[in-house]
């Protein structure tokens, strides 16, 4: 056996290879390491997999045609002829470096090692486990597909070339983590991402120098996410969605694929993409764009509801003429400031229970948060009901944000305004609210600015964030993320004129009068 720097050589000599196999997979040690030895056209060999991970069937037929070899078939170039005639198989790769044998061993394959041979035949028939594609619980949507994201990656690859039947559609395999050897994905069409931002991307994901990724995606985005750790706003988006994933592919976005999780990552990402939902663009655009301003509204007022009343009950002569009778009646037993707190976590303490409350008794849990802590509570005198009021209103708009990441952010947020309210009065409100903005302002998600299109200012990307665009009308990608290609169609596409077939509103004007009259 030779050893060449970190690679250990592939020997003719089959125990050799056997036994160094052995002790490095533990196949006495893990009982679900199996080693099958054969004998087929006069030769030793031995066949390396996980249990489980191997499709069995595909494996029968392999194991009928070599056993029935003779001796003299593979008396000249035995190798090439075994890997290119008689093992049966589309997916067949030849290796002469054993840890490159241990390692696709370990990601679900067969290693066949054959005395007299200095390579050995890696036979990619590895089965996952795995679910069907379902709805994602947290991206559902009244009309549209149906499937999602799983957690092999293989799947989730194939929903992606799906939807996307382009051949400069890339998706590069990368791995991280020296003990989970976690596959990662790179996916991004060739022609159109930035090719500096694909080449950060891959830079920032071979440089995780980490033991394991076993909390997949979520692990690789705080390797790779320039910035502030403690940051709470999310500079990546993530879906369980193939139509939401290809859509931004063509936008010039790149996915980052882990794995063992449905969630994909989307980069970079500015604020408003982490408010929009594919439910906008399954509708009409005014339904749309309405849709679209009601989830507007319901954030901002998650955000900024609780903390303003607060200000108008303890300070009076802030409160606008005609809303004198916002405020309590009575202040209950505990300080304005700690109900709310108090509430606050009782919100996030329930949700925490819910996730953990088995779908049966889910209908039940939401019945004793609503009733009897709610009621209960007022009814003694710790809270005022308006408290329970409002912390419920900003709980269905947090509820409502599109991007789960973004509203536990806002839910920070929030507590933050609370308490400058209740310490400080107008002052600590101002100053959290301008804090909050100043972060917003000098967070990046991989070059882009977070607040694009507002900061920097660019009106026509605005309008189709403000105002969900027609599908015809949205002809440019978006800037920021410096596309190779900008064009999504060469010109807004206009209507066809009813009752005069395909042709559209420019080319019947664009007719000479001659041939309109001929038509006639």
């Amino acid at each position: 056996m030779t050893i060449t720097g970190e690679g250990v050589k592939v020997s003719r000599k089959l125990e050799v290879n056997a036994e160094w196999l052995n002790k490095e997979l533990g196949v006495n040690e893990s009982f679900d390491i199996i080693r099958r030895d054969i004998k087929f056209a006069g030769r030793q060999a031995s066949l390396f997999y996980i249990d489980g991970f191997v499709k069995d069937d595909i494996m029968l037929f392999l194991l009928r045609t070599l056993s029935g070899l003779d001796r003299e078939v593979l008396v000249v170039d035995a190798f090439k002829k075994v890997f290119e005639q008689y093992v049966h198989y589309i997916e067949v790769e030849a290796l002469d470096d054993l840890h490159k044998v241990v390692d696709k061993i370990l990601a679900g394959g067969v290693a066949v090692v054959v005395d007299g041979f200095e390579q050995a035949i890696f036979i990619d028939a590895r089965q996952y486990p795995a679910r069907q594609p379902d709805e994602p619980d947290l991206e559902r949507v009244v009309r549209g597909s149906r499937d999602g994201f799983v957690e092999t990656l293989l799947y989730n690859t194939n929903l992606l070339r799906r939807r996307l039947r382009d051949p400069r559609l890339r998706i590069e395999i990368l791995q991280a983590g020296s003990r989970s050897k976690t596959d990662i994905a790179v996916a991004y069409i060739k022609d159109i991402a930035n090719p500096r931002l694909v080449e950060m991307v891959k830079k920032r994901i071979k440089a995780i120098k980490i033991d394991g990724l076993p909390m997949a995606e979520k692990s690789v985005e705080e390797l790779i996410t320039p910035g502030n750790w403690w940051n709470p706003f999310p500079r990546v988006r993530y879906t369980e969605r193939p139509d939401v994933a290809a859509t931004h592919l063509l936008e010039g976005h790149v996915l980052v694929m882990v794995d063992t999780s449905p969630s994909v990552m989307i980069l970079p990402v500015t604020l408003f993409h982490h408010l929009q939902h594919a439910e906008e663009y399954r509708q009409e655009p005014l339904v749309g764009a309405f849709l679209r301003w009601v989830r507007f509204l319901g954030v901002a007022v998650s955000i900024f509801l609780a903390p303003v009343w607060l200000l108008f009950a303890l300070d009076r002569s802030l409160v606008p003429p005609g809303l004198e009778w916002l405020g309590p009646k009575k202040i209950a037993s505990i300080p304005l400031m700690w109900q709310f707190l108090l509430a606050e976590g009782g919100i996030n303490l329930m949700r925490m229970a819910a996730i953990h409350t088995p779908t049966a008794l889910a209908t039940a849990l939401g019945l004793i948060a609503a009733v009897l802590i709610g009621e209960v509570a007022v009814a003694v005198g710790f809270f005022n009901p308006e408290i329970i009021l409002y912390v419920a209103i900003a709980a269905v708009g947090i509820f409502a944000t599109p991007s789960y990441e973004l509203g536990m952010a806002n839910t920070l947020v929030r507590i933050a305004a609370i308490i400058g309210v209740g310490l400080w009065r107008l002052p600590g409100l101002v100053v959290v609210a301008m804090g909050t903005v100043l972060l917003l302002m000098t967070t990046k998600s991989f070059g882009v600015p977070y607040l694009w299109p507002l900061i920097p200012w660019d009106w026509r990307s605005l309008k189709s964030i403000l105002l969900r665009s027609p599908v015809p009308l949205q002809n440019l990608r978006p800037p920021a993320l410096e596309p190779q290609d900008e064009d999504r169609q060469p010109a807004p596409a206009y209507k066809p004129l009813f009752g005069k077939g395909p042709e559209t509103l420019r080319q019947r004007l664009t007719e000479p009068e001659g041939k309109k009259e001929d038509e006639e």
